[in-house]
């Protein structure tokens, strides 16, 4: 069975001793920009909320480890203070789901919103997707991918890129300098449930699971939210990357 969602050996290098020991930030970052530029999307920025409070805006995490986007843009986006406007990170679509601001209708967005957006890409910006990560004490990361083609589609990648994005939020928190992201939980993955999270890398859905494993759609179901709560997720991608990580699959 291949074991990688996206394809490839670079993915799998997350789930790789290599990465889970590795200390450097800026090394799972370079990752994760290689292995979305696969995808079409060589941009990319990764962000997080300054508190657990609901109400704050996600801010982008220093340049230099986080974020590979155009400098002129980063300079402007800090200038004009566009965090306070930037639909791709307005909390209240991040806790609804991935934000694709490409495909995104200019009729549900303020005028200030569409300028950034119109703005981002003049700077090469030109498609988008934004990835909501939850992480622990309610804290709200996002990573965006952005690319400077014209011809990409962000639906045709969004599953893998949203892969890419939990995978790489959970080996950025165990190796982040703040304690609060680090999480040595003690699970143990009976036989059924590493079963059908194995399906889920390959794409499978519950009833596919099903066929596959000879059960029903309900026992998949009842197996998958198992493992995620015993891995405290709210998502079957999420529950992958912190089985993945530290090889409880």
């Amino acid at each position: 069975m291949p074991k990688s969602v996206a394809g490839g050996t670079k993915w799998t290098y997350f789930a790789s001793s290599n990465a889970q020991n590795s200390r450097s930030p800026e090394v799972l970052f370079d990752l994760l920009v290689s292995c979305s530029s696969e995808q079409g999307f060589s941009q990319v920025a990764y962000g997080a909320l300054t508190d657990a409070e609901p109400t704050r805006r996600p801010e982008y995490l220093p340049a230099a480890v986080t974020v590979n986007f155009p400098s002129a843009w980063r300079e402007r986006y800090a200038e004009r203070r566009y965090n306070a406007i930037d639909p791709v990170v307005r909390y209240d679509d991040a806790v609804g789901g991935v934000f694709m601001g490409s495909t995104r209708s200019q009729d549900q967005l303020q005028p200030g919103e569409v300028r950034v957006l119109n703005e981002a890409k003049e700077a090469g910006l030109k498609h988008g997707v934004t990835v909501p990560l939850f992480g622990p004490f309610g804290r709200l990361c996002v990573v965006s991918f952005a690319s400077r083609f014209d011809d990409v589609d962000p639906q045709c990648r969004l599953s893998r890129l949203n892969a890419l994005a939990w995978q790489f939020h959970h080996a950025f928190t165990e190796i982040a300098p703040s304690s609060e992201g680090k999480c040595h939980m003690k699970v143990a993955l009976s036989e059924r449930e590493k079963d059908c999270l194995r399906w889920v890398e390959e794409g499978k859905s519950s009833w596919e699971i099903g066929v596959i494993l000879r059960v029903s759609e309900n026992t998949a179901n009842f197996h998958l939210k198992n493992a995620m709560r015993k891995l405290e997720t709210n998502s079957r991608t999420h529950c992958l990357a912190k089985a993945i990580r530290p090889g409880l699959i």
